[in-house]
Parts: structure tokens; C-alpha cells; sequence
């Protein structure tokens, strides 16, 4: 089946230091992909040091902001450019990162886990830290920041919501543990009444699936909980990657929209086939 190309709302710039291209590149990008709607949301400054290699200043943030809003006003009439920022929860930042949200005009916010404590578990220079954690305590401490970045009230979507397995470390499948943090994971989700991220990026990293699992996806669908969708691009040939094989997963569970933003008040789009 193919379907129709939704709103992609997870691409950076390369103020993260990880990632290539302009705003206006993503926008040609997602024109040639047949996007009517994207969303930028690169890496938010954090305060001291925290993941400082990886993200953008807080002096960054002036001009990343204009040069979104440049492309929203050249691009108007060909695609829909919404102001997203990546911002991260990690206890203790929550201040910081509330008042970087007060007073900029986001379309929306996604909220991602990168750290377990000082720990940057998908980053592949501190790999080496897994063989010092039994994977169901590791697997349990990230669900569990999850569920409180949920709970904190600060986001509208939930960022590739498990980004734990990016290496391929995997619980046992009938840990009730790690399955019970899932649940209330879930179910915090669900009563804050925000998104689950849909993610294509968890295929061009080594587990080589999609963010998240597939029994976290349905457990989602049947708790109504809504999706929206990412690719995490960090170059302009990503935009809108394996949107198709997303949809398709959504749909065979019986999630027939997926959800977009603007001025951080969430509208649900419907899912609609090619014809």
C-alpha cells in the first residue's frame, strides 16, 4: 500500500554539529518527496555542559529561529514549514528548559531522552558503558525518564521512544520489568495527552528497526494514545524516509491519523492512500 506523504517533524540543521544542510535544503528536499508539511526541530541549547557537542548554543537560537521562519515565508506556497526544537529531559533541566519554551513561538516541542544519569547511551563513543549495566536495569531507568518527561507537561510529541535499543541491546523478550516500565511509560503518555513519535531512524542505525518496537506501537494504538511522524533527518536526502513502511505499520493496527502542530495545539490529519 502506499500512502499519501504526512507532515515529517524530526530534521535538524547543522547547529547540532552532527547534521548538513539549510532549512531552505530540507524544504527542496521534502518538495521533491511530495511533503506539503514539514517541521524543523534540531537539538535545543541545554544549560552548562550538558551534551554541549552535540546541540546548538543558546546563541545559536536567535538565528536558527529566523532562518525557519526565512524559509516558512520563501516556501509558502509550495509547503508548510512548522518551528519545532528538540529539547531534552534530564532532571534537574527542566527549568532551563521550560522557560527556552516560554518565550519562543514554537509549533511544537519534542521531548527526547538521550541520558541515563551522566551516560550518553546512544552515543558511540561512550558504547563502551553498556558492559557495565545489566540491559533490563538500563531498559528500565530509560522508560522511566520517558514516563516522567511525559509527566512533566512539557512536550507535545515524544521523541523516538525507544532509543535505548539503538545499538541492538535487548532485555528478554518476558521481562517483566522492563514490560511493566513500558506499560506505565505508556500509560503517563497517554493521561499527559501527548504524541508518540513514529520514527524511520531507527533503520539507518545498527538494530535496523523502526523507534518504537512494534509491541510498544500497538500497545499505543489500543491505548489511543496519538502518533505523529520523524525521520530524524540530519541530511536532506533523509527527509521523509521509510514514511511509507511507518504508515503501513500505523494502519495495519488500525491508527487512521496522524497528528500535526501549529502554535502547539495538536490537529489530527487522516491517513489517506495513493490513488
Amino acid at each position: 500500500m502506499r500512502y499519501q506523504p504526512v507532515p515529517d517533524y524530526h530534521m535538524h540543521t547543522p547547529r547540532c554539529n552532527h547534521a548538513t544542510g539549510t532549512v531552505a535544503d530540507y524544504a527542496d528536499a521534502a518538495i521533491a518527496a511530495g511533503l506539503r508539511e514539514i517541521g524543523m526541530s534540531d537539538h535545543s541549547p541545554m544549560p552548562g555542559d550538558y551534551d554541549k557537542a552535540w546541540r546548538m548554543g543558546h546563541f545559536e537560537l536567535k538565528d536558527y529561529i529566523t532562518e525557519v521562519e526565512h524559509a516558512r515565508k520563501k516556501y509558502a506556497e509550495q509547503l508548510t514549514i512548522r518551528l519545532g526544537i528538540e529539547a531534552d529531559f534530564h532532571p534537574g533541566t527542566e527549568t532551563y528548559v521550560m522557560e527556552m519554551i516560554e518565550t519562543h513561538p514554537w509549533d511544537y516541542v519534542i521531548g527526547s531522552v538521550h541520558y541515563i544519569g551522566d551516560w550518553g547511551f546512544d552515543n558511540p563513543d561512550t558504547i563502551q558503558i553498556w558492559d557495565t549495566w545489566r540491559i533490563e536495569d538500563a531498559y528500565c531507568a530509560y522508560f522511566k525518564l520517558v514516563e516522567q518527561s511525559a509527566q512533566s507537561g512539557l512536550f507535545n510529541i515524544i521523541g523516538h521512544p525507544d532509543l535505548i535499543k539503538k545499538f541492538g541491546h535487548r532485555p528478554p523478550s518476558d521481562s517483566k520489568a522492563v514490560n511493566d516500565a513500558i506499560e506505565s511509560m505508556l500509560q503517563a503518555v497517554k493521561k499527559a495527552d501527548v504524541a508518540l513519535e513514529i520514527s524511520s531512524a531507527g533503520l539507518r542505525k545498527p538494530v535496523g528497526e523502526i523507534y518504537p518496537q512494534a509491541r510498544i506501537v500497538k500497545r499505543a494504538a489500543e491505548l489511543g494514545i496519538p502518533f505523529s511522524f520523524g525521520s530524524d533527518a540530519h541530511a536532506p536526502a533523509e527527509v521523509g524516509h521509510a514514511m511509507n513502511e511507518c504508515l503501513d505499520h500505523l494502519i495495519s493496527l488500525g491508527v487512521t491519523e496522524i497528528a500535526c502542530f501549529e502554535k502547539r495545539q495538536r490537529m489530527m490529519l487522516p491517513i489517506q492512500t495513493t490513488s
